[in-house]
């Protein structure tokens, strides 16, 4: 399955929650995605917050909290986030790091 497949599948659960009614209690705009995608993001250091110890399937449920959101964003604003990806990685390459 690829990022486009990944996105639908995505707004297809979003659309069976109606969150994408006018009226939902959870309006998916691009604010309200972007503070729910920090508070995910957030819940991951939860699992390293006193030691390195982690359970996997807790990181792994959290770790695709961040990416359904970070999806989310990106389709409902317009960007085509494999295109942005490339091309940061692009950019990236371009940079002088220290090592």
């Amino acid at each position: 399955m690829d990022i486009t497949e990944l996105t639908e599948k995505m707004h297809d659960f979003v659309r069976s929650k109606g969150w994408y009614e006018a009226k939902s209690r959870r309006p998916q705009t691009p604010r309200n995605l972007s503070i729910s995608l920090a508070l995910e993001a957030a819940e991951i250091l939860e699992h390293f917050q006193w030691n390195e110890d982690f359970d996997k399937d807790d990181l792994a449920e959290e770790l695709a909290d961040v990416a359904l959101y970070l999806l989310q964003l990106a389709s409902i604003s317009g960007i085509d986030l494999e295109e942005a990806i490339l091309k940061k990685l692009e950019i990236n390459a371009k940079r002088e790091w220290d090592t």
